[in-house]
């Protein structure tokens, strides 16, 4: 009867014939909630929850008892059962427990997930930004924030790829969900598949406890696999089984569980060459690449550094703490350096500096001598080409302005001190 009511409220359901049965069930397929009788052949319900708490920890279990098995139940709620009803008991009133269950399961996991969390909150993450390519970038993020579609994140390191992660999450329905950070590049390949998946207790050496896996942390969130193009082929593999099934597999155990995250990977290397060179799944690539990102260097957009330099000074300050001036000089030479290491460079850059310069400016020779050493290059840009009309060059400047405010006509104006009209006029010349 219960097995043809409870899917008509939604529920899935399986039926076992004896205790022994269910728990066989049990040992290849991880169920929500497990509604035992107290009378039963074979092992009785107290004795099927004993077993099942060891096989299927994360099962909630309400036991069904007669009048005369009252201390049963009790006994069966000492041994961890969630709550037990009386028959006959009425539909209505087994659905209510069912759903209380379900409720009670959900906190338990995520109250696990927390204590696996290999990072803070999401919290508000924002681009400081003003360039055109980044501009992009941010409407591109809004646009496939609020989707489930996988992510993939490409720039060098340091260009700040985790933190696009963290507003793709922040934007969508998930951002009250856990956020999960993998860095595939800073686990062991021996360790990979459990700190992924989880495991068993006793399924290798040093396994003392059931130990939730990362994928299942983030459950119901977003799992950020950073630098992904160094993870294990074998682990792609399986990897690549749980983007398409929703399935993932403890190590040590043979039943699956399923998880519902949405994956963000970010790679420094560019996975379409780790693909020809035969080191990245192809068909993980192409799971992964939904949404393609590209974060570009801070070397080619030069016009960030000014204000990023003042969001870490006024962040790296107190509230009683005044934040230091930046002469032009001194920006004008932090434009000019390459920074190899990017974004994460010119932050602990300018926190030392807020640190260590002594007046209430920062000029030249405040900054670290391999940036003073570093000039513009000399010489003439127009010296390798043939000399042309005025005409041509203002037209091939205005192109390239345009192009650096992203497309927007009103500021690329402003930036070169012309009148709106006048650039839309020579856009509408013929050529």
């Amino acid at each position: 009867m219960l097995s043809r009511e409870l899917p008509r409220l939604g529920f899935r359901v399986a039926t076992a014939g004896s205790g022994e049965e269910g728990v066989a069930q049990a040992q290849n397929e991880e169920f929500t909630v497990a509604v035992i009788d107290i009378l039963m052949p074979g092992i009785d319900g107290v004795e099927t929850l004993k077993r099942l708490r060891h096989e299927s920890p994360g099962t909630e279990v309400i036991l069904l008892t007669g009048h005369g098995t009252i201390e049963g139940a009790v006994a069966g709620m000492r041994a961890g059962a969630y709550d037990y009803l009386t028959k006959p008991c009425r539909l209505a009133e087994l659905s209510a427990v069912l759903w209380r269950a379900i409720e009670h399961r959900t906190l338990r996991r995520e109250n696990a997930a927390l204590r696996r969390l290999v990072c803070g909150e999401a919290g508000t993450a924002t681009l400081v930004a003003s360039s055109g390519p980044m501009r992009a970038l941010y409407a591109r993020v809004e646009r496939v924030a609020p989707t489930d579609s996988p992510v993939l994140i490409e720039g060098e390191s340091g260009t700040g790829k985790e933190l696009v992660a963290r507003m793709i999450h922040g934007l969508s329905a998930r951002k009250d969900k856990p956020f999960v950070v993998i860095n595939c590049s800073a686990i062991p390949d021996a360790l990979f598949e459990s700190e992924l998946f989880g495991h068993q207790r006793g399924a290798f050496t040093g396994a003392t406890e059931r130990r939730l896996g990362l994928v299942e942390a983030a459950d119901g969130g977003t799992l950020f696999l950073d630098e992904i193009g160094e993870m294990n082929p074998m682990v792609q593999a399986k990897l690549l089984r749980t983007l398409e099934s929703g399935e993932i597999r403890r190590v040590g155990e043979n039943r699956t569980s399923h998880v519902n995250v949405r994956i963000v990977a970010a790679s420094n290397k560019n996975l379409v060459d780790e693909v020809a060179g035969g080191r990245f799944r192809e068909d993980l690539y192409y799971r992964l690449a939904g949404v393609p990102l590209h974060i570009p260097a801070l070397r080619e957009r030069t016009e960030d550094i000014e204000i990023l330099v003042r969001h870490f000074l006024g962040k790296g300050g107190g509230k009683t703490q005044r934040i230091p001036e930046v002469s032009p000089e001194a920006v004008a030479a932090l434009r000019a350096y390459r920074w190899p290491g990017n974004v994460r460079e010119l932050k602990n850059c300018v926190e030392a500096l807020r640190i260590l310069s002594p007046g209430p400016e920062i000029g030249v020779a405040d900054l670290p001598f391999q940036i003073r050493a570093e000039r513009p290059k000399r010489g003439n840009p127009w010296d390798d080409r043939p000399i042309v009309k005025l005409e041509q060059v203002t037209e091939e400047y205005i192109h390239y302005a345009l192009e650096r405010c992203g497309g927007n006509k009103s500021q690329a104006a402003r930036q070169l001190a012309i009148d709106p009209k006048t650039l839309y006029k020579r856009l509408r010349r013929p050529e």
